[in-house]
């Protein structure tokens, strides 16, 4: 029955319950004494008053800290952590409970801070970053943009705010690859764009995050830079071969118009000749293996057993014998001439090393988690830069033609894959990784 009651009564019940037997007890003993009726009265008066005040201050001095606590934690609720418990002190039941109450206060006070200033930051960020960022509900109705969204958009970012995707023009956005690129036109731009998509829950409810970036201007820049690396190529090439037949040509003039002429200018015209003939050919070598790398046919794909394979390559060099580490029988969707191709460049690259220094080449491959790993270490020099390794017609090589290399990861990049030159740790030799999707 007293459990029922609030928490005040069920403390006044209790010190009701305990006082009352003394009480009753002094009361019968003062009004069976004798003494006169007056100061009965008097006793039992003070008595009663005692009992009543004692009960009261006893109720009061319990229910002041929970309302002090209450009152707290609904600060709390609120977001008000300006308040704190006075009192507190060590030693205390109730102090100790106020003193760690006054510190989730102060923890509490932190946090908040710290939230509102990365919060704070990250509004900042958005709104400076060129990428138009886009969170729409479950219903696809924007809600949150950024000031690279309101310039897409061309509208802003109020108005635009509820409305949805299909709305805007972003419903095919939301569908299909959460990755991918694609050309489109917007009310702010026109161009290829790259996009990511993911999902998050906010108040319980799932959202999708929208990024949209303008590829565009990148793809121009990088279009223009490999314009001017090729015209570098290719005017270097050109200079190389058409100064010595300009300055050959300009000689064979001067001869030619000597009268009379020196009994050995036949000689001289054909060794001026030969080396016109000699530069042409190199020009037109240059040119052919531009061509090879610019026309890389796309691959077609079969299954190829990795192990055959690079047994079948090793044995194509005569050089210098090949030791071939036999790892796990793996197969790979590729082509198999442009792998055998992209093999033997690396292999003959790494016999050239040790023809220099002596030592071993080693062929092996393993397994990774979604593909596996061709290595080819060779016990040369090693390599000194890896700055131009994959720059097209870069060698240092004599007589090389540059392309190798390049063609090399053009062929890999082809298959899914990758291909990376690393000095060993030692630095005696290098180690040539090649990886393939496992499908």
């Amino acid at each position: 029955m007293l459990a029922r009651l609030p928490h005040g009564w069920q403390v006044l019940g209790l010190v009701l319950g305990t006082a009352l037997p003394a009480t009753v007890t002094a009361l019968l003993l003062t009004w069976s004494a004798p003494a006169r009726l007056w100061l009965q009265w008097t006793l039992t008066i003070l008595l009663l008053l005692a009992l009543v005040a004692g009960t009261l201050a006893l109720r009061d001095r319990v229910r002041r800290p929970l309302l002090t606590v209450s009152g707290l934690l609904a600060a709390l609720r609120e977001g008000d952590f300006s308040i704190q418990a006075r009192g507190a002190r060590r030693r205390d039941p109730l102090g100790e409970v106020l003193l760690e109450l006054n510190g989730l206060i102060e923890s509490l006070r932190a946090q908040r801070l710290g939230a509102l200033e990365a919060t704070a930051l990250l509004r900042t960020v958005m709104g400076e970053i060129d990428v138009a960022v886009f969170a729409f509900d479950d219903q696809q109705r924007l809600r949150l943009a950024n000031r690279a969204a309101e310039r897409l958009l061309a509208q802003p970012i109020e108005r635009a705010t509820g409305r949805t995707a299909g709305e805007l023009g972003l419903a095919d956005c939301l569908v299909g690859f959460a990755a991918r690129t694609f050309q489109a036109s917007f009310p702010g731009g026109l161009g290829r764009w790259g996009m990511r998509r993911t999902t998050f829950r906010q108040g319980g409810v799932s959202h999708h995050l929208l990024v949209l970036a303008d590829l565009s201007q990148a793809l121009r820049d990088e279009e223009r830079q490999a314009w001017q690396r090729l015209i570098r190529v290719l005017g270097h090439e050109l200079n190389n071969s058409l100064a010595p037949i300009k300055s050959i040509a300009g000689s064979l003039a001067n001869l030619l118009a000597r009268d009379p002429l020196p009994e050995d200018w036949r000689d001289d015209v054909q060794g001026g000749l030969a080396i016109v003939g000699s530069r042409a050919d190199a020009l037109t070598r240059f040119l052919q293996s531009y061509s090879k790398l610019a026309r890389l046919p796309a691959p077609k794909l079969a299954p190829v057993d990795i192990g055959p394979l690079l047994q079948r390559v090793a044995q194509l060099e005569r050089r210098r014998e090949v030791t071939v580490v036999e790892g796990p029988p793996l197969r790979v969707p590729a082509d198999a001439a442009q792998l055998e191709q992209l093999l033997i460049n690396l292999l003959c690259n790494a016999t050239d090393a040790v023809l220099e220094t002596g030592g071993q080449v080693r062929l092996t491959w393993t397994k990774l988690p979604s593909a596996v790993e061709v290595r080819i270490e060779d016990e040369g020099p090693g390599l000194g830069t890896t700055t131009n390794l994959f720059v097209p017609f870069f060698t240092t090589k004599p007589g090389g033609s540059g392309i190798g290399l390049a063609l090399s990861r053009q062929i890999a990049e082809a298959h899914g894959g990758s291909l990376q030159l690393e000095n060993r740790p030692d630095r005696s030799g290098c180690i040539a990784r090649l990886r393939l999707p496992l499908s």
